[in-house]
């Protein structure tokens, strides 16, 4: 992109010099100066794992040395979520199981870790009654039944658990009765809540997988998709069928009926979904992981996108009638720039540029570049994965993934986590590891991001095998700090020390009209000539849940100028002048409920 005088420029002074030359601006594209930002001490993330007392919570997750089955190798979700109400981040960790009996038989569980508000945890599993044992995979959180608490769905191969909050400290599993248990036979992976029909319950999406019998699955090495540098490794999902994507409609009673078929969301139309056999097209799967709902096209209704393991991802268009279409291949959210369809892991949702509209970050496999999907307005997307600098990093398999602003500048930044898939490789010399670290990536607010990895502390850089990751302000110090929960060993609790030297804002949104966990709430927040827009969402990342407030950095700036709210009922609110460093409590059509200063 040239100015004009011979010089390249980047966007945001292309769109400068468009500005000041009182010409038009593309469509869904502004001008976002940064903040003033104090970034003379570096941010430092802290494995505070040990001390929170989170060791002993260990992924179970098949064979550590020598995994021979795909169910083995793919981890496990989390969740920050406040489960009992108390204002402070509690941890969820989904766990898995194993298919030597003497260990089965010790049942391994999830884990609910409560906050003792004091840096440390406590763990209420059995208290809480969160005690089934089974290969668990992904979580999402949300308040189906409207009564003040948030409740739990976990994703496993095999029935699915939908866990009612009783308000007490304890869950009931009410899957069956609910009708959201599943058929059993699938491997779910990824969910979402949502209120697709915005009748003020919320919905539930949950991405199946492949269709998965480890009796039948080949061993390492015995085809074509058991083999990875000619050594045998357990088989990849291409060996398999694609799992087909399940939408559960919340009846208002307690209930949901599985509106699948009638809504577009089991037979997608796109080439995903569809193999030429013969002389038909026949319907396959979507080999969904990774799912995540947001108002991608700023219609005001919720969209669904799922990230798909070697096939082209999904993007479900709600079309308002209670049905979606699915335009991922011509809205350019698909595939990678070259029309490849990638190994697509996590899903993050966010805006990087500032320019009020959400864009797209997927997680991929090893020697495959992080995709991110620039929105460019009306939810139509385009690859910018190279331009943003995400091509510095192609060895690893990254599984969570999640857009955080850990400076508090006012700029979204980018978090994975990652870990390769077969132990096989684990003690051989390959240009791979099996053990990979995480990255950080800083927002330069050009449009590039910087790898920043080795500046923020030992944390990032160590080595391990993660897969889901959660955000959140766990200390309610101000800054966002990261779970990741690791297979084969305990997660790792990274605590953000120093994001809080510029100012912040958070905003909980409770609905009443609209959903009461208001999943779907658009809040932008301005301050001075630099705007910032999220949504309340359930799910993303890779088979997590991130904390239902939103964390908005400041830079310098002192308070919120205005912050607009618009929530899933339709219902739009204004607030203004709103000090900095405070968790403001919004209520539907009743303004602010409370507030809180933590510091």
């Amino acid at each position: 992109m040239s100015s004009g005088f011979g010089r390249p420029q980047s966007r945001r002074g292309f769109l400068q010099t468009l500005g000041r030359a009182g010409l038009a601006l593309p469509l869904g594209l502004g001008v976002h100066p940064p903040l003033a930002a104090d970034s003379a001490v570096p941010v430092v993330f802290a494995d505070i794992t040990s001390k929170a007392g989170l060791l002993q919570a260990k992924n179970i997750s098949g064979s550590t040395a020598n995994k021979q089955f795909l169910l083995e190798e793919m981890g496990c979700g989390v969740a920050l979520f406040d489960y009992n109400n108390d204002g402070w981040l509690d941890i969820f960790l989904v766990n898995g199981t194993t298919f030597d009996s003497a260990r089965q038989n010790r049942r391994p569980s999830s884990y609910l870790f409560h906050n003792n508000r004091d840096g440390s945890f406590t763990d209420v599993t059995a208290k809480a009654g969160l005690t089934r044992s089974g290969w668990g995979q992904g979580c999402c959180i949300g308040d189906y039944d409207n009564d003040g608490f948030d409740d739990l769905f976990v994703s496993y191969w095999g029935h699915n658990a939908l866990y009612h909050n009783n308000g007490d400290g304890t869950f009931t599993d009410v899957s069956e009765q609910a009708g959201v248990a599943g058929s059993g036979n699938c491997w779910g992976a990824g969910c979402c809540f949502l209120d697709y029909n915005r009748d003020g319950h919320i919905d539930l999406f949950v991405a199946n997988y492949v269709n998965y019998d480890p009796a039948k699955a080949p061993r390492p090495g015995q085809t074509v998709y058991c083999k990875y540098s000619d050594i045998p490794v357990p088989c990849g999902p291409q060996g398999f069928a694609g799992g087909t994507n399940i939408l559960y409609r919340n009846r208002g009673d307690g209930t949901f009926a599985d509106v699948s078929e009638e809504s577009g969301i089991a037979r997608p139309r796109g080439p995903s979904s569809m193999v030429f056999v013969g002389r038909n097209w026949q319907a396959t799967g979507s080999y969904g992981m990774g799912a995540a709902a947001a108002d991608f096209d700023n219609d005001g209704w919720p969209d669904i996108y799922v990230a798909c393991d070697s096939a082209p991802s999904l993007l479900y268009r709600n079309n308002h009638d209670g049905t979606f279409r699915e335009v991922a291949v011509p809205a350019g959210c698909a595939l990678d720039e070259n029309g490849v369809a990638l190994s697509g892991m996590g899903v993050a949702v966010g805006d990087f540029d500032a320019d009020g509209w959400l864009d797209i970050v997927r997680s991929n496999f090893s020697e495959q570049v992080t995709t991110l999907y620039r929105n460019y307005g009306n939810g139509a997307f385009e690859d910018v994965s190279i331009k943003a600098g995400f091509g510095v990093n192609r060895k690893y398999v990254g599984f969570g993934v999640g857009f955080l602003d850990f400076d508090n500048d006012g700029w979204k930044d980018l978090f994975l986590a990652n870990g390769h898939v077969y132990s096989q490789i684990a003690d051989r010399k390959l240009h791979l590891a099996y053990r990979e670290p995480k990255i950080l990536y800083r927002n330069l607010g050009n449009g590039r991001f910087e790898d920043v990895s080795s500046k923020v502390g030992p944390a990032i850089r160590a080595e391990n095998l993660g897969r889901g990751c959660a955000f959140g302000d766990f200390d309610n110090d101000g800054d966002v700090d990261v779970v990741v929960n690791n297979l084969d060993g305990p997660p790792s609790l990274l605590r953000n020390d120093g994001g809080n030297r510029n100012n912040w804002i958070m905003i909980k949104c409770v609905g009443t009209r609209s959903n009461r966990s208001a999943i779907g709430a658009r809040v932008k927040v301005t301050s001075g000539e630099h705007s910032q827009i999220d949504e309340v969402m359930s799910g993303s990342s890779y088979y997590s849940q991130n904390d239902l407030r939103l964390h908005f950095g400041l830079g310098r700036a002192t308070k919120a100028d205005t912050i607009e709210l618009a929530w899933p009922s339709g219902l739009k609110e204004r607030f203004a002048n709103l000090p900095a460093n405070q968790i403001f409590v919004l209520q539907e059509n009743k303004g602010i409920l409370t507030s809180r200063r933590f510091r």
